[in-house]
């Protein structure tokens, strides 16, 4: 995992059909995060979107 990616453990992922998944974005904070999938759900309202935490190794 790079440095720059460890100081961001908040992802928006999209959800595809089997299993496949799209990274939309990594931020700092989960409010951050959660304003990107409020805004996402606008621009595209049939994307399944969901934030993860991904804690650093």
């Amino acid at each position: 995992m790079l440095y720059q990616d460890r100081l961001k453990p908040w992802i928006v992922v999209n959800l595809l059909p089997n299993f496949q998944r799209v990274v939309m974005g990594r931020y700092r904070r989960w409010s951050d995060a959660d304003g990107h999938v409020r805004i996402l759900r606008q621009l595209i309202p049939t994307a399944r979107l969901t934030i993860i935490f991904d804690p650093i190794d």
